[in-house]
This record gives C-alpha cells, sequence and structure tokens, in this order.
C-alpha cells in the first residue's frame, strides 16, 4: 500500500463557521492518527494561534503555518523548514507599503522568537481590531518607529486596510513574491499577505512528504491560497463553501466545513497501514452523523 499524507488547512475546511475544529472532527482524526494514519495541517494561521482553534486534536506532526512560511514541529514547536526575505526584499516591500501611506504587520524570527510588529497610531481600523484580537499573545511587538519594523530575520508581511489602497501594493508585488489579496471569510475585511517567492502550501507539503517519507498527498481546502497545494496533490477535495476557483481543480467537492466534510471523509476513505496501536474502540454518536452514504456527498469531476 502507499503511503499517504493527508493534508487539510484549517479555517473554511476543517474548522467550522465559529473557528473551531469540532468535538466529531477532533474524536476522528485523533482516532484515525493513533490507528496509523499520517495527517497534517496548511494553514494561513502563526502556530500560535492555530494550536488554540484545533484544541483537541492531540496528534503530534509536522504542520505548516503562515501559507507556507514555516513547516514547524508541533511538539517541540522547532523549525524543520523555513522560507525568509533577503534584507534587500523586506526592503523592498516595504517601502512599496509605506509610500501608499500603509504599516504593514512584519513578522521575524527576532532573538530566536517568532514576533509580528506593528506601529499602532499608523494602523487602520480593520488592522487595529486584529491586534485588539491578538490582546495576551507574546508574539505582538508595538514599536514606535518604522526603523525598527524591519528587525530580525522577516518571513510574512500582511496588511488590512482598504481593497482601493492595498490592491496598487499587489500589482507591484504579484509577480515577485508569493502574494493573496483577499477578504477574511470571518470579518470580510481585505487582506494583503505577502510571502517569500519560494513560500507556499505546496513547496511545505513536498517537505512534510519528504519527512514522512510518503508517497502521496491527498489534500483538502477551501481559498485560492490553497490552488498552489491542490496542483502538487494526487486528490485534492474543496469543501461544499470553497471558492469556484478551487472547485474548478478539485478531484471531488465534499460536504461543507460546518458538516465535518474533512473528518467525513477521512473516516470513510482514509488508507494506510493500521499501527496495532489503536485506542479502545469509540462507540460514542456524533452530535453531527455522517450522511447515510458519504460517498454520494463527494461529486467526482468527470
Amino acid at each position: 500500500m502507499k503511503k499517504t499524507l493527508y493534508l487539510s488547512d484549517l479555517d473554511g475546511t476543517l474548522l467550522r463557521s465559529d473557528a473551531r475544529t469540532s468535538e466529531y472532527t477532533n474524536r476522528t482524526v485523533n482516532r484515525l492518527v493513533d490507528e496509523g494514519m499520517l495527517f497534517s495541517y496548511a494553514t494561513a494561521r502563526s502556530f500560535e494561534t492555530a494550536s488554540k482553534v484545533t484544541e483537541g486534536l492531540e496528534a503530534e506532526m509536522p504542520v505548516i503555518v503562515h501559507n507556507g512560511a514555516f513547516v514547524l514541529d508541533s511538539a517541540t514547536r522547532r523549525p524543520l523548514w523555513s522560507a525568509r526575505f533577503s534584507p534587500s526584499e523586506e526592503a523592498e516591500i516595504y517601502g512599496a507599503f509605506t509610500r501608499r501611506g500603509l504599516y504593514p504587520l512584519t513578522y521575524a524570527v527576532i532573538d530566536g522568537k517568532s514576533r509580528f510588529s506593528y506601529l499602532w497610531d499608523k494602523s487602520g481600523r480593520g488592522q487595529r481590531d486584529f491586534i485588539n484580537s491578538r490582546q495576551g499573545d507574546g508574539r505582538a511587538r508595538m514599536i514606535d518607529s518604522e526603523d525598527r519594523a524591519l528587525d530580525g530575520a522577516v518571513f510574512y508581511f500582511t496588511c488590512i486596510d482598504d481593497e482601493e489602497r492595498l490592491r496598487p501594493v499587489y500589482e507591484q508585488m504579484k509577480d515577485k513574491y508569493r502574494c493573496f489579496f483577499s477578504r477574511d471569510i470571518y470579518t470580510d475585511e481585505p487582506w494583503l499577505e505577502i510571502l517569500p517567492a519560494n513560500a507556499s502550501k505546496a513547496s511545505a507539503a513536498l517537505h512534510v512528504k519528504e519527512l514522512y517519507g510518503c508517497d502521496r498527498i491527498v489534500c483538502f481546502g477551501d481559498e485560492i491560497n490553497d490552488i498552489p497545494m491542490f496542483e502538487i496533490a494526487d486528490e485534492s477535495y474543496a469543501v461544499e463553501n470553497a471558492a469556484p476557483e478551487l472547485k474548478e481543480i478539485a478531484t471531488g467537492i465534499i460536504p461543507c466545513n460546518d458538516e465535518d466534510g474533512v473528518a467525513h471523509w477521512l473516516e470513510a476513505h482514509a488508507e494506510f497501514t493500521p499501527t496495532g496501536k489503536g485506542k479502545e474502540e469509540n462507540t460514542a454518536e456524533s452530535d453531527f452523523p455522517a450522511p447515510s452514504d458519504l460517498k454520494r456527498t463527494v461529486t467526482e469531476k468527470q
């Protein structure tokens, strides 16, 4: 049997609309991983926020965070692979924002720790709301000067502002770096994210595939930032609530995130060599029962 890595996006895919994994998803994934399934997730989130919204998933695994900029060991938080900007690239990108009166959040490794820096007085409403949502986050670093924005080894820029102000930066940077310009699925605020050119969920997924010694990748997603990952996967499944562009290239369509589509698919279709370490059989009924015949809910592309 070929060794398969099952890889899922989080927001809008593995997570429900309340930005949490359900009890059913946690129980199902934990059991399958304990029995031998190889599973990981790929997310635009940092590991700090991803670990909170997936509380209940007990599997220790390499995880992909910051849209592919980092692969981390979930048990030790040790970076296993990363993509970073050169100093000249950092300056070019930051200048593209500031020349238009925009001051992005800059994510960097500073003194061996992941931090994000921001200028509060120069942040717009949407960006301030995001910063406020991270109160108590040890990574947050308020600075008082633009000169400190590029401290450390920068690996990620993100800016939340009006679409018409962000678009010129996107147009200038999109052909040189990995750029994502979209609206947040929870707040509908326009976000522009810029990563190193070699950072993507796809490149990080191939690294995790190599770490696991896998032959195949089966992935799940919902947004356009999942397209590179879908393109390198052997099978790819879009949840019903996914962007049309992703559905167009998917192997099939599965039930939406609020119906635990990924967990139901894994329970019905995941193939792996049992380790013989499975926990006591779980007979508890899910609060959200699976469809009577999951195979009928998977729309295969012809």
